[in-house]
């Protein structure tokens, strides 16, 4: 589960509200990293913050965002700045209006985010919300404000709440037709179609997200495993210790006490000048402390 919510607000609909909250949908995998070296001695290359004029190193914390109005010079502009130009999306997602599912072409969904009650209060008019809109089968478009962008969303039910998904605006995407061009009004054969269309149903089946593996990540993990084990590099784990039973802790302790005095290394020789009478005591004592 993530750390934190993106946003919290309100849901609303007409006169009727929730607090609710977005959370990210999706989650960053353990996926393959790489890290610049210095091929000459091995080192990570640090990437460092500086001023592109004193190249005086700078901490993320001490900047503050600017607005290129000229050629390097900048508007400076602070977080007052920016909360003196929030608009109602910033707290309150209002519903605008609710459309088929299939009038939104997927070529616009961008990214995707749970949208869950915050709290108690109002999970009742969350609950009516979400079995409203599951029976109707629409997506409802509101507005939000996320990373000081306001952005288009459709809300749909998915089992257990509703989803949201940023809609990317016209002109984020390509013109399709410069791309394509008249690719698709070439004449085609009627037979050739049906044949087609008999190797599409062929091959038709469930889906399963196993389909989606990344096999180059696969591939790529195999060959960084195998050049490990080849530079003689351990790549087990270490063992974890065995949870499943109840320890006896009184053994545990006696043996612990056992194995420290295996490991205590041998006491020092006496003087040769002491007699055998007064050395037999000091050689019986570790046996009796066993």
């Amino acid at each position: 589960m993530p750390a934190r919510p993106i946003w919290r607000g309100h849901l609303r609909l007409a006169l009727v509200s929730c607090p609710v909250a977005l959370w990210n949908a999706k989650h960053e995998r353990a996926a393959i990293r790489f890290n610049l070296i210095n091929p000459k001695t091995g080192n990570r290359i640090r990437m460092m913050t500086v001023d592109a004029e004193t190249n005086e190193e700078l901490q993320r914390r001490d900047l503050v965002k600017g607005y290129e109005f000229r050629k390097d010079q900048y508007l400076m502009l602070t977080d007052d700045d920016f909360d003196s130009v929030r608009v109602e999306s910033s707290a309150v997602i209002a519903i605008e209006k609710f459309v088929e599912v299939d009038s939104i072409d997927p070529i616009y969904y961008a990214s995707s985010y749970y949208l869950a009650p915050d709290g108690d209060a109002g999970r009742d008019v969350y609950a009516v919300l979400h079995q409203a809109i599951a029976e109707t089968g629409r997506v409802a478009l509101a507005r939000v404000v996320i990373g000081q962008r306001e952005r288009t969303i459709a809300v749909r039910s998915m089992p257990g709440g509703l989803v949201a998904h940023t809609l990317d605006e016209q002109r984020d995407i390509n013109e399709a037709r410069t791309i394509f061009g008249d690719s698709a009004e070439a004449k085609t054969d009627p037979e050739m179609v049906q044949l087609a269309r008999q190797l599409i149903d062929r091959q038709t089946s469930k889906y399963d997200p196993s389909d989606l593996e990344d096999r180059y990540e696969t591939r790529l993990r195999a060959m960084i495993d195998a050049k490990l084990k080849g530079e003689g590099i351990d790549l087990t784990e270490p063992a974890e210790p065995d949870r499943s039973n109840v320890i006896d802790l009184m053994a545990a302790l006696k043996k612990s006490l056992g194995d420290a005095a295996e490991a205590k290394p041998p006491a020092a020789k006496k003087p040769a000048k002491e007699t055998r009478r007064a050395a037999e005591p000091a050689a019986k004592a570790p046996r009796k402390r066993a």
